[in-house]
Order: structure tokens, then C-alpha cells, then sequence
């Protein structure tokens, strides 16, 4: 589970590494902000981005010959390295060399966070798997990059500071217009200005996040913030910067988009319509059976309806938590009826009948969940944003991006229900590796469902769903969407939790099949 944290302390780090891009590394160290293996190392080159003591371990994530690259991990974990060590510097790598502006980057370093977060699930000595895999990952997109040669994020030269911004905008709006105009360089810039008050950089990107709601727009932001919490803040600036330059990039490449999208008009107007500013401070208590009735309202709502829906629920006094967790069970409902990838739309490691990978209930609950986390640590503003945006985008999801999930009945259906009846739960999680591995979709989540309905404990599901998302691909989704139920699995209402876990069975046996690289190389290094 995430570790309680101090949004203040959080995003008060933020200034110290946003500083020292702003006075330059030099005057950085003298003033003590940074250490003197930093300043020394940037001499070489005053616009490439270094990380102090852990430079020599990033570099070793850009350098080593893929064939190379897992023992040369082992043996550091062997010397004395952490994981959290290995992950903070495989997401620098990730960071200079993406920028957050390459597909297969963004998902990765998307990914970093929930491995180390299942490596802490694991026995110990299968512990390195979940991150050796992703760092595998990482490290060959790099290489097919093209390494070092190719950098894309860079120390930002010409980094402003609030007094120079006209007074008439905040500095968020100042960061919203940089990225409309899809001019990077002064979003960096910008950017780069919160310094002057670090407590808002978090909640000054997210003003510009709001702008639309796209999956890896939503959940970059969120898994960035994660991986900060995962392994120390002295960089956040530079990891943050990667969700700036992904909505610029976005910009640049919606070509064919209205100058405004429709939740760039409609968000004002409820903030407006339902004083949403000023919104009571005091949540009213909700019962399990409003979160059914709202989660289905926004399950069958259009995307403009569902938004005013939250809206006018925050207005009474609903929790931003309450309304965003019914999003993240009407986002379930998505995985629950996907009728499965068409022939049409079939894809290597993504046959047809799949629903993992960037399938539309992934998408959805993925989005759902960060929202609903973001709006834990960010302002009121963007705390009621957040819920507004979270009802929006799985409405949008169901309305907009084909389905026809209205028409679907959720897994497991009344006859998988029957073929699992009457197993005791050691029987049941006896069957469900055999489901999986069959790639038996209807019979895993009926497994799942039963095991839950008899009042079971969780525990032994997730450890043997915990080993296919370690072993399998997944299409680049499979950490993210394993977090993301446990995520909601340990935030939702008791009532209706076991609906994540039986979602999470289904993708799970969708997935299998397609063996992650590394991870057979890792088992054998390691012994396992």
C-alpha cells in the first residue's frame, strides 16, 4: 500500500530541485542544495542532466549491451545495491532520455513504480523479478532510441521566475497557455518558475493536466508522483517535466482537434454553475447503496451528463473520494463487459477476444485510479476537478471509444458461476493458475467471484495473480493495471471490492501467453 506522506513535504522538495535548475549547478552546490558530485559531473556538458551519486548507475541503465544487462543488475543487487536504487535510476535514464515523449518510455517509466511496489509483495529472493523486467524493458527502448546520442530532456537554460510572468494570470495559467500554444520551450520555462512557490507545482500542472481527458495524460502525472514517493524527491522537477512535455506534445499532434475541447468549456462552467470553489468543507456521509446508484449513473450517462453529475454532487457535500471511487466501479464495469479485442482489431501479444493491454476497461481504470488518488493530494480546486474529470472520462470511455458495453452483461455470467459452484476456496485457487494459463477468462473471474462470495481472504488470489503479472507482458499494461486493483481493492468499500480482484482475474488470464523478455533470463540468475 502507499506509504502516508506529507503533500507539503512532497512538493516543498520540488523547489530545491526546480532551484537548481534555475541558479545552475555550480551555485547550486555552494549553496548547498545539491551535492558536489552533481555540480561536478554537469562541468562537462552545462545542459545535460546528472544524478549526483546514482550518475554511474543511470549511465549503466543507457550503456550495457542488452545481453549484458541482467547480470550486470544482479551482480549490482548482489554488491549491495536496493532495488529502489536500481528504480530510481532506471527512471532517470527513462526521464532524459523520453522526455515523456515517447510511447514505449511513458509506459515504462509508468511502470517502475508498481513493480517495486510488487517486489514488496514477493518472497524475498523472487523480489528483483518485477524490476528486473521493467528495467529490461526500459533499457532495450533506450537502446532502439538511441541512447545517450538522443536525450531529449535537458536542463532547462532559460527558466523564469514569477516576477517576470505578467501579474494578471497565476503562474498555472501562465503553464496552461505555454502548453496550448504547444511552445515547449517556454513551458519549461514556465515550469521552471514555480520555484518561487514550490507547494503549487503539483497543483499548477495538474491545471494544465485538466485540459482533456486522455489515459496517459491522466495517469502520467500520477504514476510520476508514486515513483517520487518510491525513491526520494532530490529530482522531482526533472521527473514532473515529463508530464509537461507529453501535453505539449499532445498539442502539437491533435492537428485535426477543435481549438477548444469540450472539457475545456465545460469544466469552467460547472466550477461556476455549482460554485464549486466554495464547495462545504464538511463531507456528508453516503451509504454502499449511493455509491451503486452513482457508479451506475455515470456507467450509463454521457460524458457531459456524468460530469455535471459529480458536479452537483460535490455541490452537496459528497467527498471528492466518494465520487471518485463510483467512477472507479463504473471503469470496472468496462473490464467486467468487454466483449474482447475484434479480429479486426488483433495485434501481436493482443489476439482476439483479449481485453488486456490498452484495452478500453484498462484505459478506464487506470485513468479512474489516478484521478482518484490525485485528488487526495492536490488543492480543493483540483481535488473537485479531479472527481468532476474522473465521472467524465469513463462515461467518455463507455460513450466514445466503441464496445457497446451497455449491451454486454458483466463477467462471470450465471453459467461460470455454475461451473465453479460448489468448490471449497482451497479448491478454487487450487483451479485458477489451470484458468489462466487455458487463458479461460470467464472461468478465472468466476473462480475469483466465488472464492470472494465465500467470504475468503484475498490474500492467497493476489499472490497467485501477482505471479502472471510478473511473468507475462501484458502489452506494456501489465504493473500498472495489477497496482491499480490493488490500489482500489484496499480504498473500496468492502461491499464491492471483490469486483476489482474478479476484473483483475479475467485480464489476467487475457494476458498469458506472451512470456515477458527477461524475466526467464532473471529466474535463472537468480536461482529461482
Amino acid at each position: 500500500m502507499l506509504r502516508d506522506r506529507s503533500r507539503r513535504g512532497f512538493l516543498a522538495d520540488i523547489g530545491q530541485a526546480t532551484l537548481t535548475a534555475a541558479v545552475g549547478t555550480g551555485l547550486a552546490s555552494d549553496m548547498g542544495l545539491i551535492p558536489r558530485a552533481f555540480a561536478e559531473q554537469a562541468v562537462d556538458d552545462d545542459t545535460r542532466l546528472t544524478f549526483g551519486d546514482l550518475e554511474p548507475l543511470t549511465a549503466l541503465m543507457q550503456d550495457t549491451p542488452l545481453d549484458r544487462l541482467i547480470p550486470t543488475l544482479i551482480r549490482q543487487i548482489e554488491t549491495g545495491r536496493s532495488l529502489r536504487e536500481l528504480v530510481a535510476a532506471g527512471a532517470f535514464a527513462n526521464t532524459r532520455t523520453f522526455g515523456g515523449e515517447d510511447y514505449v518510455g511513458f509506459h515504462t517509466v509508468m511502470a517502475l513504480a508498481p513493480a517495486l511496489h510488487m517486489a514488496a509483495e514477493l518472497p524475498e529472493r523472487s523480489r528483483p523479478l518485477p524490476v528486473l523486467k521493467v528495467l529490461y524493458r526500459n533499457s532495450s527502448r533506450i537502446a532502439e532510441f538511441g541512447g545517450r546520442a538522443k536525450e531529449t530532456l535537458r536542463i532547462v537554460e532559460n527558466a523564469l521566475c514569477e516576477c517576470c510572468l505578467p501579474k494578471e494570470r497565476t503562474v498555472a495559467e501562465h503553464l496552461r497557455d505555454a502548453v496550448r500554444a504547444k511552445d515547449m520551450n517556454r513551458a519549461d520555462a514556465v515550469f521552471a518558475a514555480l520555484v518561487e512557490k514550490p507547494v503549487e507545482s503539483l497543483d499548477a500542472l495538474l491545471f494544465t493536466v485538466q485540459d482533456d481527458t486522455e489515459v496517459h495524460r491522466t495517469v502520467l502525472p500520477y504514476r510520476i508522483w508514486d515513483l517520487m514517493d518510491l525513491i526520494g524527491r532530490e529530482s522531482a522537477d526533472i521527473l514532473l517535466r515529463q508530464s509537461v512535455h507529453y501535453c505539449v506534445k499532445s498539442e502539437r499532434d491533435w492537428k485535426s482537434r477543435p481549438e477548444e475541447t469540450r472539457v475545456r468549456k465545460l469544466l469552467p462552467r460547472l466550477f461556476d454553475q455549482y460554485r464549486l470553489e466554495s464547495r462545504p468543507t464538511a463531507a456528508r456521509t453516503v451509504d454502499d447503496a449511493w455509491i451503486d446508484r452513482f457508479a451506475n449513473l455515470l456507467f450509463e450517462s454521457t460524458a457531459e451528463s456524468a460530469a455535471e453529475a459529480a458536479a452537483a454532487a460535490l455541490a452537496e457535500g459528497i467527498s471528492t473520494d466518494d465520487v471518485a471511487q463510483a467512477a472507479s466501479l463504473a471503469a470496472n464495469q468496462l473490464v467486467l463487459r468487454d466483449a474482447g479485442r475484434s479480429s479486426a482489431d488483433a495485434r501481436p501479444g493482443k489476439p482476439a477476444g483479449s481485453v488486456h493491454g490498452d484495452s478500453i476497461g484498462v484505459h478506464a481504470s487506470d485513468s479512474a485510479n489516478a484521478w482518484r488518488n490525485l485528488a487526495r493530494v492536490s488543492n480543493a480546486r483540483n481535488s473537485a476537478a479531479c472527481a468532476v474529470l474522473a465521472a467524465y472520462q469513463v462515461a467518455d470511455d463507455r460513450v466514445n471509444r466503441g464496445g457497446d458495453f451497455d449491451k454486454q452483461r458483466p463477467r462471470p455470467w450465471e453459467s461460470d458461476r455454475e461451473a465453479v459452484r460448489g468448490l471449497s476456496p482451497d479448491r478454487l485457487i487450487a483451479e485458477l493458475p489451470a484458468a489462466i494459463r487455458a487463458g479461460d477468462q470467464a472461468r478465472a473471474a468466476a473462480l475469483v467471484e466465488a472464492h470472494s462470495a465465500a467470504g475468503a481472504e484475498a490474500r492467497p488470489v493476489f499472490e497467485t495473480l501477482l505471479g502472471f503479472a510478473v511473468s507475462e507482458d501484458g502489452a506494456l499494461h501489465a504493473e500498472k493495471y495489477y497496482r491499480t486493483v490493488r490500489e482500489e481493492f484496499a480504498s473500496t468499500r468492502a461491499a464491492f471490492r471483490h469486483r476489482h480482484i474478479v476484473a483483475l482475474a479475467r485480464v489476467t488470464a487475457s494476458e498469458f501467453g506472451t512470456p515477458a523478455p527477461g524475466v526467464a533470463q532473471s529466474r535463472e540468475l537468480l536461482k529461482l
